[in-house]
């Protein structure tokens, strides 16, 4: 091989054979190759929403001109997109009567005049939004000699993908390096993708801290970094320092194959780093000021936040999620961008809707009652021992319920009952120390459900498949099985949504995944399911049609999607198309007089 291909990003996505045989049929052949290629790459812009209740896109345009230019970004090389062309970041706004014109289905990039790095989307409506042009592909330059191998770092794929949207190398990431490796010097950073193996399914087929030997001869890795290199950065860190620390910046990447800003605490609580189609879904929802809106599994909070700047700040957008951590987050970010309209709590989004046994009590306050993760932050909790934890007790006072690291005696009546899993649940805290919220002294709210017809519009952005994130380097851990799977448990939570929203009300149901299984499948189950539904048109409309007919599957089974005239009310959005998005899905259901 080549020196130059060796050292070089042209990584080939791997998929389970079903699965691809199963892509194949949905998208043919040559779109389907193409939608893989795609998805190894970046997207050539960062899409910026801007938080109109405390500033301007033009103001923070103007702010973003100087960060980036104090930063030294300011390479306005144009990327190459997924379908080869040397289109720019910007959108084309072709319209017709309140829909597009035939000149696209879509809208799509077009060459600039002035090729600002930083500017406005043009999209009707859209307007608060703002894209910061990136570059790449590079062809970077290792130094490689013959005979004289390169200094070089291998990280794991997850933080290859980070690194591909702008981050840094930290130091979790870093699996192997070359010997005698010191701070400050130069090294070659590739990517470590999961092979099959026998047996442990699949993995990268070394321990974190090998050595790298750099010469094919004497590097049993050597061939597998082939077309995986991803950059050149200076070391922060020695080779012992890299993998002694437990955190921090292991490398800072100064010539990257994509090179895109990095928006980190960059302006907290005027901008949001998200991606267009999932702003494009909140919009779709379209709440007005002073409704109840549900956001079902609201994590990180970015649409949580759209949908609440929407209304203005006023009305109520409660948001849920399983994971409390994932609520602190939503909190945090609400507080950043000032917003007073959200409503958090912790609650599984398979279980949204109150028990038809509850009172009538807890029905008219929302079934919500109750403190969850009653937190530790003391720091003298940490030094009782596991014999103490059993005597934990909890008691309330006028800032709310808090744990107690004194074990003085109590009495009896400020006691609460503890559970030997409780016990058992402390003991384990005390050994390994506060996980992330304790030491943040978080606490978020349970919710025990909703009532039905509690809601003026649902949003739905459902766990998934995630196979329209990108870049995404790896693919192959997905069986038709799991993707089965993954549908069946959508389904399950659209059938909680529908019972939430009232008559006349919306659902919005989203996925970042290309499919078909869990976006035209849904649909096809919510109308044939419920009669009262009924696909609805969404504005703006940005991405494509859905894809219509039906799949047989390899194990014989049939999966049905959309019928002609359906497709044109949902948008999917084609990561190879010249939009150059995310992978990404979104319906809109109108909620009619339910059957009694």
């Amino acid at each position: 091989m080549e020196q130059c291909e060796r050292y070089s990003y042209n990584p080939t996505l791997r998929w389970n054979p079903h699965v691809e045989e199963y892509f194949i049929k949905a998208y043919g052949a040559e779109h389907f190759s193409r939608i893989s290629k795609a998805l190894t790459r970046p997207s050539c812009y960062s899409c910026i929403r801007v938080n109109t209740l405390k500033t301007t896109s033009d103001a923070a345009i103007e702010k973003l001109v100087a960060i980036l230019a104090e930063s030294g970004f300011g390479n306005t090389t144009d990327c190459t997109s997924t379908n080869g062309s040397n289109d720019t970041a910007e959108v084309d706004v072709r319209e017709e009567n309140g829909t597009f014109s035939k000149e696209s289905d879509v809208y799509h990039l077009s060459e600039r005049k002035h090729r600002e790095p930083i500017y406005k989307c043009q999209i009707p409506g859209l307007e608060y939004i703002v894209f910061v042009r990136g570059s790449g592909p590079h062809t970077i330059e290792y130094g490689d000699a013959p005979g004289k191998p390169l200094k070089e770092v291998i990280v794991s794929r997850k933080c290859a993908e980070a690194v591909l949207r702008g981050a840094q190398v930290f130091v979790p990431g870093v699996l192997a390096c070359s010997a005698h490796v010191e701070k400050g010097d130069t090294v070659a950073v590739s990517v470590a993708v999961e092979q099959s193996s026998l047996e442990s399914g699949w993995g990268v087929g070394f321990t974190r801290g090998t050595v790298l030997q750099g010469l094919q001869t004497a590097d049993p890795h050597y061939v597998e970094r082939n077309g995986l290199y991803i950059g050149q950065g200076m070391t922060m860190m020695s080779r012992a320092g890299i993998f002694r620390a437990l955190e921090g910046t292991a490398i800072e990447m100064t010539n990257r194959v994509y090179s895109l800003p990095s928006f980190h605490d960059v302006l907290e609580g005027e901008i949001f780093l998200q991606n267009l189609p999932s702003i494009v879904a909140a919009h779709a929802l379209d709440p007005h000021r002073g409704e109840r809106v549900l956001d079902m599994c609201a994590a990180p909070g970015g649409k949580t936040t759209a949908i609440a700047i929407l209304m203005k700040d006023e009305g109520e957008v409660v948001a849920v999620d399983r994971s409390h951590n994932k609520v602190l987050d939503i909190e945090k970010l609400a507080a950043e961008m000032g917003l007073k309209c959200i409503t958090t709590y912790r609650l599984d989004a398979l279980k949204a809707v109150c028990k038809r046994n509850q009172s009538a009590d807890n029905a008219t306050e929302y079934c919500s009652k109750g403190k969850s993760d009653i937190t530790f932050a003391s720091s003298n909790t940490l030094k009782l021992s596991a014999k103490d934890a059993e005597c934990f007790t909890m008691e309330e006072s006028d800032a709310g319920l808090t744990c107690e690291g004194d074990i003085a005696n109590k009495k009896a009546n400020q006691r609460s009952y503890v559970s030997k899993a409780d016990i058992r649940k402390n003991a384990r805290r005390l050994r390994n120390g506060p996980g992330r919220n304790h030491c943040m002294g978080g606490r978020v709210e349970n919710s025990k459900g909703f009532p039905p017809n509690s809601f003026d519009r649902v949003l739905l952005d459902a766990p998934c498949s995630a196979l329209g994130l990108r870049p995404r380097l790896f693919a192959a851990e997905e069986t038709v099985e799991s993707l089965r799977n993954h549908g069946k448990y959508q389904r399950r939570m659209f059938d909680q949504a529908v019972q939430l929203v009232r008559p006349g009300g919306v659902i919005v149901y989203s996925t970042c995944t290309i499919n078909p299984g869990e976006n035209e499948a849904l649909v096809r189950y919510a109308l044939d399911t419920y009669k009262f539904l009924s696909l609805a048109p969404q504005h703006p409309r940005i991405g494509g049609p859905g894809l219509i007919g039906q799949c047989e599957l390899y194990d014989g089974l049939v999966e049905e999607w959309l019928r002609p005239g359906e497709e044109t009310l949902v948008q999917r959005f084609d990561p190879s198309s010249p939009l150059d998005t995310i992978g990404f899905f979104i319906a809109k259901f109108n909620v009619g007089q339910k059957d009694t």
